[in-house]
């Protein structure tokens, strides 16, 4: 659960940028796990004004509207939030949100079959931009995250993170050698890698 502190940081990094994606995001999550749902419903809107395809903030956003008594309204981010997770191929928060409908007892929308996808050598399918585009020259790092890093993130998306990274660190003052804070920066890479 988000504390205090943690909810304030992102506060600010979202009103120093109010384009900033990232931020409404991260600070639309941590108000919806603190149970400020009503709160986070603004940012979470945001973040589908900047970008549209950010499937997991349809998810949230709808979570939200539930615990304030707002179904119709969360049963149509739902609707949206499928078809967008349907064309982007993000199949975890697609397969959550189809059975919040069934739960919700909602129409659940009608999908068109996905073309498979042909990537050649030394290219990737990236989770990001869901574009066919030259794959990094190795693993940014020798774990597993790495690795799944690697196989799902094109060179370009990753030079966007490296900048996106650094506004993460300094707004937020991460000190990465604390273990807590190097999570808090993963977390905020793999959310916008679309890796989560």
């Amino acid at each position: 659960m988000a504390d205090n502190v943690t909810i304030e940081r992102f506060r600010k990094m979202a009103s120093d940028d109010p384009d900033n994606v990232l931020g409404h995001f991260s600070l639309g999550r941590a108000l919806a796990e603190a149970g400020q749902h009503e709160e986070a419903i603004s940012p979470l809107q945001r973040v589908i004004e900047l970008d549209r395809n950010i499937s997991r903030a349809y998810q949230l956003l709808a979570n939200s509207l539930l615990a304030t008594q707002r179904r119709d309204e969360a049963v149509a981010q739902l609707t949206s939030g499928v078809t967008v997770a349907h064309e982007r191929g993000d199949m975890m928060p697609k397969t959550e949100m189809l059975k919040q409908l069934q739960e919700l007892g909602a129409p659940v929308p009608q999908l068109a079959k996905k073309e498979e996808i042909k990537v050649g050598e030394g290219q990737v399918f990236c989770q990001r931009c869901k574009q066919v585009n030259p794959r990094l020259p190795a693993p940014p790092f020798s774990n597993a995250q790495g690795k799944l890093i690697y196989e799902n993130t094109c060179a370009a998306c990753w030079r966007e993170w490296i900048g996106m990274g650094t506004k993460v660190i300094n707004e937020l003052r991460l000190p990465l050698s604390d273990p807590q804070a190097q999570k808090i920066f993963d977390q905020h890479m793999m959310e916008f890698l679309n890796l989560k």
